[in-house]
């Protein structure tokens, strides 16, 4: 790899054990997503949700599923980019970090059957309001807390000019998170005079930190478009030294957060106004021209490349267009229906796919086997197409005002114009299972192949 090029380097051996334990936890937690998101696709699928008895569970089955599919995979695969710049010396503390990671999420997946089944719908981190799940939560938050302050105390030396970007990226994504921890604290204090714990009392509990965790993935995942970018043999459009404006830019936003909690009480509606304004009008003031920029560079690309880096550009387009789908979806949004999740499963979607790319090209550094890049980009696309159909069909039901959070006869599927979407969206979903299914069985076949 070119040394103007994106790209963080690895570690010593024990960084990368470290690196590939991180992995491991955010494939685990897609298994654990995957499993209870049959239950949700089936739910909500006219005449299939006829069939099944356990429609019910629907509400438990979407928080786990949400809190796995984006909290832990999300944070996880942060996980092993810090280890990727942790110290040689402080890898030890890392594994600990890693066990602590380990055990909450383990308790989150199992938490159902360990507590009270009672599913709050609330935004960004939804929740069980039983003692399992926030002993699970606390645990996965305070081993990514850790490993967040190691790497920012204490980094490897940049071992290149390609690598000074991205590791700005990492660090501001990471100082990002650390405000977002810090408004929920100050959530938490300042909701202490409200007795009953409800699901209004964690929509504003999360409301703050979770607009502010945005900007960490959205860093994160410009990080990941970069790296990908330079992997996929794409013209040099930005110079490493020239991204760390673009960074910053894009940190700035979440820096009013403090403030937002300095004029306003938790409880207010000013407050969520203004997080969520914060979200509308700061989100992609870094994130969209680097897009534009990538667009142009895989359209000046030149047509040959070999079958790596073919993969590697399928990642980065997949990725920038569910990107592109998610934002004007964003806009077309009026009022409390399915329109909201087809938005953010579209962005959701994009930082996924961005990441599976990710996974792909790190898994030889890390010690694995190379995944056989005919079968990776099957995957790619099977599940870009899947999820794209899933985004349209709720974004199509959305016109019919389909209400979210919602299964069954719930959904009010009254005619065939009402239930056409759904079954775009039923279809479409199921086509993306089987495309995470098969990114899985590709990743840990890899990881069961490790290099001698």
């Amino acid at each position: 790899m070119q040394h103007d090029s994106f790209s963080l380097s690895l570690p010593e051996p024990s960084g990368r054990r470290l690196a590939g334990g991180w992995l491991l936890l955010a494939l685990l937690s897609l298994v654990g997503a995957g499993l209870v998101v049959i239950l949700i696709v089936l739910a909500r699928t006219p005449v299939i949700h006829d069939l099944i008895p356990w429609t019910g569970s629907f509400r438990t089955a979407l928080v786990i599923h949400v809190d796995l599919s984006v909290l832990v995979w999300f944070l996880s695969f942060a996980g092993l980019l810090a280890a990727l710049t942790l110290a040689e010396r402080l890898v030890g503390i890392g594994q600990w970090a890693l066990r602590l990671a380990m055990a909450g999420a383990a308790v989150l997946l199992f938490s159902p059957f360990l507590g009270q089944d009672a599913p709050f719908m609330n935004n960004y981190v939804p929740v069980l309001n039983n003692t399992a799940f926030f002993v699970g939560l606390l645990l996965f938050g305070s081993g990514f807390t850790l490993m967040a302050l190691l790497v920012l105390w204490q980094r490897r030396p940049v071992q290149h000019a390609g690598e000074l970007g991205l590791r700005f990226g990492l660090w501001s994504g990471l100082l990002i998170y650390l405000l977002a921890v810090a408004s929920l604290a100050w959530s938490w204090l300042g909701l202490r005079h409200l007795p009953v714990h409800d699901e209004h009392y964690f929509e504003l509990l999360f409301w703050g930190g979770g607009h502010l965790l945005q900007f960490t993935h959205v860093q994160l995942q410009m990080l990941a478009w970069l790296w990908i970018g330079s992997l996929a043999g794409l013209p040099l459009f930005l110079t490493p030294r020239m991204a760390i404006p673009l960074f910053v830019l894009g940190a700035l936003p979440a820096l009013a957060g403090p403030v937002i909690h300095f004029l306003y009480p938790v409880d207010s509606g000013e407050l969520r106004l203004a997080f969520t304004e914060l979200m509308i009008y700061g989100g992609g003031v870094a994130s969209l021209p680097l897009a534009a920029m990538l667009a142009w560079a895989l359209w000046q690309a030149e047509a040959a490349a070999n079958a790596e880096q073919e993969v590697m550009r399928l990642a980065l387009r997949t990725s920038l267009i569910l990107f592109l789908f998610g934002g004007v979806i964003g806009f077309m949004i009026r009022g409390i229906n399915v329109t909201i999740p087809s938005h953010y499963h579209g962005s959701i979607v994009s930082v996924t796919l961005i990441y599976m790319g990710l996974t792909y090209a790190l898994l030889p550094g890390l010690g694995y086997a190379a995944p056989a890049a005919r079968w990776a980009g099957y995957q790619l696309n099977l599940y870009a197409f899947g999820s794209l159909l899933h985004v349209i069909g709720l974004a199509w039901s959305g016109g019919h005002d389909v209400q979210r959070k919602t299964a069954g006869a719930e959904q009010g599927l009254a005619t065939l114009a009402d239930k056409i979407p759904m079954w775009v969206m039923g279809a479409g979903g199921v086509i993306a299972i089987i495309g995470g299914v098969l990114f899985l069985v590709l990743a840990f076949r890899a990881i069961r192949r490790r290099q001698v």
